[in-house]
């Protein structure tokens, strides 16, 4: 018997699917560690997907 696939979720396309980043703020701390901060998608709160509702606003109704 065939399996079915599951459908593969909306990628966000503001940012392709990286949610979140970590972004060097430059130089290291005391302890020589680097200094970095995360930054998160506004669009997909850094889940990387967006709910299907959320695709299809805007697209003319």
């Amino acid at each position: 018997m065939a399996q079915h696939t599951p459908p593969t979720p909306r990628i966000c396309p503001v940012c392709d699917g990286f949610a979140s980043v970590a972004v060097t703020l430059g130089g290291r701390d005391a302890r020589g560690h680097l200094r970095t901060i995360t930054a998160h998608c506004p669009a997909c709160q850094g889940s990387g997907t967006v709910p299907a509702l959320r695709v299809r606003e805007g697209a003319g109704a």
